[in-house]
């Protein structure tokens, strides 16, 4: 190990990590709190959303895997309890039988349609009206290089 990789976080350093650590926690406990009655985890709405918005209400389950940072066997499995929900569906892709799609089923869209302003309202109360505008842009500054390098690695 050399010194770069041995240096101690300074203490503005380690508070800002720690908060973060902790805003980030205490908000994805409470989104998912709020979800429960309606039977949905924050991974679930998660997926919902990305099927919602794609074409065909569809998408092949690796670029879900991708578009949720999921490993493919935590999103099989995670998809198999939608399913069994009614929420999504699988089909084989035609053009690559090896391929999958998750599919929004018609219960999956009724549920996104009826969770979607319950889910905004609490990301509003929780996060989005905490914070001014300038805050919201030095956030989305802050974080673009982390999301970025972290894509690359991946």
């Amino acid at each position: 190990m050399n010194d770069e990789e041995s240096r101690w976080l300074s203490p503005i350093e380690q508070r800002a990590w720690r908060t973060h650590l902790a805003a980030h926690k205490l908000l994805d406990h409470r989104l998912d709190r709020e979800l429960q009655p309606f039977g949905l985890s924050v991974n679930d709405y998660e997926i919902l959303v990305n099927l919602s918005e794609t074409t065909g209400h569809r998408i092949r389950m690796s670029d879900l895997a991708d578009a949720t940072i999921q490993s493919r066997s935590r999103l099989s499995h995670q998809i198999s309890r939608m399913e069994a929900a009614g929420l999504v569906a699988r089909e084989t892709c035609e053009d690559d039988r090896r391929g999958t799609f998750a599919v929004l089923t018609e219960h999956g869209w009724d549920t996104i349609q009826k969770v979607a302003p319950h889910h905004v309202a609490s990301v509003r109360q929780h996060f989005i009206d905490l914070l001014t505008d300038d805050q919201l842009h030095e956030l989305e500054a802050a974080y673009a290089p982390v999301v970025e390098h972290l894509k690359s690695l991946r």
